[in-house]
C-alpha cells in the first residue's frame, strides 16, 4: 500500500499492480479499496491503480467541512492529483456507486486526462423520479446521515457499525450474492475506527447525493455534456436504481453505452468478470486477458 501527496490536506492510500494499460478503479459506500478484490485480477496485465477515496479505508480522515473536503468536485481533485501523480497516461477510470459520481466529476473537471469512464449507477437522469414513494423508501438513509445523530449512534461502535453495513450489504445486493463474512470484517475494523463512519459519510453531508438536488437535475447544454467515451453497467436488481431510470443518459453523455447486468447494486463484486470485461473493451480491446 502507497500514500498519494496531500491535496487539501488528505492523502489517499492506494494499491498499484502489474504493468501496461492504465486503469484506476473508484470504489463506493459502504465499502473501500476492497470492493475491486475481484476484478483486479482479471486485469493481470493492465497497471491497476485502486485508491482509498477521502474519509475511507487507509486514506485520511479529517473533521472538515463536507461541503468543502468530502463532495464530488473535493473528492476528484484528489483523484485528479493522484493520477497527475503517478503519472498513467490516460487511464479507464472506473466507478461504482459515489465512485461514479466523483468519476464523472473528474471527466467534467480534466476530460484530457481520461481515455474513457466504466460506471455504475448513480448516474444522471433520475429527475424527479427519486422522489416516488417507492424510492423514498429506499433512500431513508440520505436524511438519516444528515443528522448529528448517525455518528453518535454509529461511530466507533463495532457491533453497531457490523449491524448497519450489514443491512445495506444484504438488502442491496442481488440474488444469489452474500458478502463473504471475512469481507464483512475488514469493512467492520476500518468502518469502525473512531472518526471512520462520520468521514465515510461525509459524501452525504456534503450534500452530494440529496434527494432535492438529484429530483431538481438540469439538462446539460450539448457543449456541456460529458465527452468522455463512456460504458454504463446498470443492475438488474438493484433497489435504488431501477433500469427503468437507465433512460436519459444520452442527455448527459456524448458517446454511452449501457449494458444490463444480472446483478444487485454490488456489480464489482457481484459480477467482477462483466466490470473487468468492460474496461477491457474500454482500453480499446488491448491485450489485457482475462484469467
Amino acid at each position: 500500500m502507497y500514500r498519494t501527496a496531500a491535496v487539501d490536506g488528505f492523502r489517499l492510500a492506494y494499491e498499484r499492480t502489474g504493468t501496461g494499460p492504465p486503469v484506476v478503479l473508484l470504489h463506493g459506500w459502504p465499502s473501500d479499496r476492497t470492493e475491486y478484490r475481484d476484478v483486479v485480477p482479471l486485469l493481470s496485465t493492465a497497471d491497476v491503480i485502486v485508491p482509498d477515496l477521502r474519509g475511507f479505508g487507509a486514506s485520511d480522515k479529517h473533521p472538515a467541512d463536507p461541503t468543502l473536503h468530502y463532495s464530488a468536485d473535493a473528492q476528484a481533485r484528489s483523484v485528479i492529483a493522484l493520477i497527475e501523480e503517478l503519472g498513467p497516461n490516460r487511464p479507464v477510470l472506473g466507478g461504482h456507486d459515489i465512485g461514479s459520481r466523483i468519476a464523472q466529476s473528474v471527466a467534467l473537471h480534466r476530460p484530457d486526462l481520461l481515455r474513457a469512464l466504466v460506471l455504475t449507477p448513480p448516474l444522471p437522469g433520475i429527475g424527479e423520479r427519486i422522489l416516488g414513494p417507492t424510492a423514498q423508501q429506499e433512500f431513508w438513509y440520505l436524511p438519516f446521515h444528515q443528522l448529528p445523530v448517525a455518528g453518535e449512534l454509529i461511530d466507533g461502535r463495532p457491533d453497531a457499525v457490523r449491524l448497519y453495513l450489514r443491512h445495506f450489504w444484504t438488502h442491496w445486493a442481488g440474488p444469489g450474492f452474500a458478502l463473504p463474512d471475512d469481507h464483512l470484517e475488514h469493512l467492520v475494523s476500518v468502518y469502525a475506527e473512531p472518526g471512520a463512519f462520520t468521514a465515510s459519510i461525509g459524501w452525504y453531508r456534503a450534500g452530494v447525493g440529496g434527494l432535492g438536488r438529484v429530483a431538481a437535475e438540469r439538462e446539460p447544454r450539448p457543449a456541456q455534456r460529458i465527452a468522455v467515451p463512456t460504458t454504463v453497467l446498470w443492475p438488474e436488481h438493484d433497489p435504488l436504481f431501477p433500469p427503468a431510470w437507465s433512460d436519459r443518459l444520452d442527455r448527459f453523455f456524448t458517446d454511452v453505452r449501457i449494458q444490463h447486468v444480472d446483478c444487485g447494486h454490488f456489480l464489482p463484486l457481484e459480477r467482477p468478470h462483466d466490470f473487468a470485461a468492460a474496461v477491457i473493451a474500454a482500453a480499446g480491446n488491448l491485450p489485457l486477458p482475462l484469467s
